[in-house]
């Protein structure tokens, strides 16, 4: 059986950071996508996408845009489908599948959920941020098939120790 984790946490606490760092260091061929704040004179104003096999770089949200609004944000869809979705069907070809993250913005694109439908449904690892409280069925799912940690500021650089030492444990 694949390796399948999945963090998750407070906002802020460091999740994105982790996946990426341990992403990275992992010595594996590695696709999908990563979240990224955008800032601007120490203001959060969005998040971007970043396609970990391409570059490619997108908006994820911001404070302008006319696609579904959550917070104070608005979801750019294009960007979401084109960089987001495309990067985790591109990962298919890559030995680790990275989704960060499964949660309130991302699950507004049709698309998104069913290429992360389609990398669950493969055989390849993955390594997801998933949001804390969302009850998607996508989230569900991942919660009853994936190894769920819950990362504090108090453990998040053990647990990043952790899914490195399982990592390096795979074939590749």
């Amino acid at each position: 059986m694949a390796l399948r984790i999945a963090v998750t946490g407070s906002p802020g606490v460091g999740k994105s950071t982790l996946v990426a760092k341990v992403a990275e260091a992992s010595g594996l061929k590695v696709g999908g996508v990563l979240a990224r704040e955008r800032r601007y004179k120490d203001r959060r104003i969005g998040f971007e996408l970043l396609d970990l096999s391409s570059g490619a770089i997108g908006i994820l949200a911001d404070e302008t845009g006319s696609g579904p609004q959550l917070g104070k944000y608005r979801v750019h869809p294009e960007d979401l489908e084109g960089v987001g979705a495309r990067a985790i069907e591109a990962a298919l070809k890559c030995d680790l599948i990275v989704v960060d993250e499964v949660g309130p913005m991302e699950l507004t694109s049709h698309r998104f959920v069913s290429a992360v439908e389609m990398a669950i449904a493969s055989s390849k690892p993955m390594l997801v941020v998933l949001h804390e409280w969302s009850n998607h069925r996508l989230a569900k799912k991942i919660r009853s098939t994936f190894r769920v940690i819950t990362v504090t500021r108090e453990n998040r650089e053990i647990v990043a120790q952790e899914i490195a030492a399982s990592l390096s444990r795979l074939e590749t």
